[in-house]
């Protein structure tokens, strides 16, 4: 990937040079074990809206560490088009990217590249977890409280949550930026099923992001999603309810996972 910068193009081992600080000896980065997912790793999903096929998303975890500044980096691609019918009337091209602390589990640069419609949306965000400030860009830093993900590392901080004694009705929170502003991804555990899908039948647990009603949501509890039993946590299924219509994004294919599944026959 190659991002433009006053006129020219850096690469993103360039862009992570500038950005991870190497003279801060006074405060260490929080050491976060990652079970969860390995580099290499490609999640594919179908999405629904209503009964129409309506795209595709593609979540990777690049093969390769980058080393960069001292530090081990996962580079994680998320990819959202529209496809079919849907794809005439509402043409979304989407593409996310985040760069991961191998060890910290703390993203130091966000990239979001958004067409949906007409609608564009370019943000790159680079993160200070040192300071606890993210530069949005345009001269303009966010204080933000320790551990702030962004908006796809949040997805991959979720499936490392310790879940050994979740109760039905626990809320874990995890803090991401998204449009300069924090916001507390707050989601409640709901308990245990077993679930149908494109690449086998597994034993799921199921969550209930907590989402704000009014916009695009009745409820607060109208979206759910359902996480493999087991440490890779592998986001199966989520289903909403909307305002209008619904939407359902459902697995279809996956690789490279870091653990055994909980799939049963």
């Amino acid at each position: 990937m190659a991002l433009c910068s006053a006129g020219y193009y850096i690469s993103s081992e360039e862009k992570l040079e500038q950005i991870i600080p190497t003279n801060i000896a006074s405060k260490e980065l929080p050491k976060n074990s990652n079970e969860a997912f390995k580099e290499g790793e490609i999640l594919s999903y179908r999405l629904h809206y209503g009964a129409m096929d309506a795209g595709v998303i593609l979540m990777e975890v690049k093969p390769e560490v980058m080393e960069v500044a001292g530090r081990k980096v996962y580079h994680v691609v998320g990819n959202g088009y529209t496809k079919g019918t849907f794809d005439w009337f509402f043409k979304v091209r989407d593409r996310y990217e985040t760069f991961i602390d191998k060890d910290a589990m703390l993203p130091w640069m966000f990239v979001r590249r958004v067409s949906e419609g007409g609608y564009i949306i370019n943000q790159d965000y680079t993160f200070n977890h040192y300071t606890n400030k993210v530069d949005v860009g345009a001269g303009e830093k966010v204080d933000v409280p320790a551990g702030t993900q962004d908006m796809i590392s949040a997805f991959y901080s979720a499936r490392n949550l310790d879940l050994t004694n979740a109760k039905e009705g626990d809320v874990f929170t995890i803090n991401s930026i998204v449009d300069k502003e924090i916001w507390p991804l707050k989601i409640r555990y709901v308990g245990k099923e077993k679930i149908k899908c494109d690449i086998g039948t597994f034993n799921c647990v199921k969550f209930r992001p907590i989402v704000q009603k009014g916009r695009i949501f009745k409820s607060e509890d109208d979206l759910n999603v359902w996480l493999t039993d087991d440490k890779n946590h592998v986001p199966l299924r989520a289903q909403a309810k909307l305002l209008v219509g619904s939407i359902k994004l459902d697995i279809v294919s996956v690789k490279n996972l870091a653990n055994p599944t909980s799939e049963v026959n």
